[in-house]
């Protein structure tokens, strides 16, 4: 029979109707992740092509809470079989967006004063499908209607919300739903990723089938761990390294008993001053240049702090911006200039409600924040037996977090060695791995 044009073309709306109500049969909100889709996003490069998603989701039944989001597909051959990857940065009160997602791991870096994205030939899109979370509430674009919720955050009330995020997100990405799902992060991640993991796994087992996620297991960089561990490597690497001197050294750790929360005046005279020495270099990157630039906005930052949190001398530690290794460090200058942009800020669906102006870090949650949770060790343990997978990597530049604190960490889980330590090369040379 021959088709006349119009009846071809109410044969083909015909194919597409049914096409469309077959997605929704299976679950797929259509509507929602066509209004997600980041169209023309200034300055992106035209080669790769790459799908991404940004938007928010209501974590809370009041509808007080929204959590931001940037979803990146992966550029692998097959998108569709690769797994998700849910990156958390840490801070507490440092974005996602601005450090995971447009400097370290995601597809596009900020050129200088936030003029122009290159594409970032490492990415791990190359590999995952790459789901960046604002987290907690008020940093990025994420938003509260209740300001009062920024003064009770903390480790317990971060991790439910995540959970409430991913549940409702794969709800409205039901396609990734049977994906293998990690959760990977660093520096105070190193609390969000096993606690958000624990939530997770707790909940798979009493949870009904539509809320089930298929986690298997998590990924921390540099990650805080344990307060005793880590405060004594702190310690050991500022000697080993060079940044304080023998005296410095020796009167810390006579002094100090890492083991407590509480450390006595003599110990936070030293730890003090330890601190105060690296101001001068950057200690997240003790061999990097410091920016000298006008700062921007979000110094004073700190990711992380441990110890006495108590004691005012202690959180002056940790007011300071963080700069990662390999990038410029004026890169929280051009990140905020470009997520600021109105034109940035429209293709990626984001709200100015309760955000006047994008930080790559929230100085103030980090003042509020409570600090309750001084080791996840026992998470560690718990959730390795529980069959999860996890990756701790650590880099020797980095002495707010470093190396040694990792390794006290992993050894005091008590593990079997399966492989022996080794040297590891990359393009015929030996590279230092932990």
């Amino acid at each position: 029979m021959y088709l006349t044009p119009p009846m071809k073309k109410l044969n083909f709306l015909l194919i597409i109707s049914l096409l469309l109500l077959s997605l929704r049969n299976q679950g797929y909100n259509i509507e929602a992740q066509n209004s997600d889709k980041v169209e023309n996003l200034p300055e992106q490069p035209s080669s790769p092509k790459i799908s991404h998603f940004s938007g928010y989701v209501n974590v809370n039944q009041e509808n007080t809470r929204s959590l931001f989001f940037w979803l990146f597909e992966s550029l692998s051959e097959s998108p569709s079989t690769r797994p998700l990857v849910l990156w958390l940065n840490g801070g507490p009160g440092c974005s996602s967006i601005g450090y995971g997602a447009a400097s370290e791991l995601g597809p596009f870096h900020v050129a200088e004063n936030g003029t122009s994205l290159s594409f970032n030939q490492y990415t791990w899109v190359q590999e995952a499908n790459m789901l960046f979370l604002e987290s907690p509430v008020g940093v990025g674009f994420s938003y509260t209607n209740s300001s009062s919720e920024l003064d009770n955050l903390n480790d317990s009330f971060v991790a439910k919300d995540a959970y409430n995020f991913m549940v409702a997100w794969l709800a409205r990405y039901p396609q990734y739903k049977s994906r293998d799902f990690f959760i990977a992060g660093e520096s105070y991640a190193g609390h969000y990723a096993p606690q958000l993991a624990e939530v997770i796994y707790d909940r798979n087992k009493v949870k009904p089938k539509d809320s089930f996620i298929n986690l298997k297991g998590f990924i921390v960089g540099n990650p805080l761990t344990d307060d005793e561990y880590d405060n004594k490597g702190i310690l050991e690497y500022a000697w080993s390294h060079a940044v304080i001197s023998d005296n410095l050294y020796n009167t810390a750790k006579r002094n100090c008993d890492f083991n407590s929360s509480n450390w006595s005046e003599p110990c936070n005279v030293a730890m003090t001053t330890v601190f105060q020495k690296y101001k001068e270099i950057d200690i997240y990157n003790i061999y990097a240049p410091k920016c000298n630039t006008n700062s921007s906005s979000s110094e004073g930052v700190s990711l992380l702090g441990t110890g006495d949190y108590k004691s005012p001398a202690n959180k002056d530690w940790f007011k300071r911006v963080r700069w990662f290794e390999g990038y410029d460090p004026c890169y929280s200058n051009y990140a905020e200039k470009y997520f600021n942009r109105v034109d940035v800020r429209s293709s990626l669906h984001a709200t100015a409600r309760g955000v006047s102006r994008w930080l790559v870090c929230n100085n103030s949650i980090l003042q509020t924040y409570e600090f309750t949770v001084s080791s996840m060790l026992p998470t560690y343990s718990k959730l390795i037996r529980g069959g999860l997978k996890i990756w701790v990597y650590s880099g020797d530049a980095d002495g707010r977090v470093p190396v040694i604190g990792s390794r006290y960490c992993v050894e005091a889980l008590g593990l079997s060695v399966n492989s022996e330590w080794r040297s590891w090369f990359h393009n015929h040379q030996v590279r230092v791995i932990f």
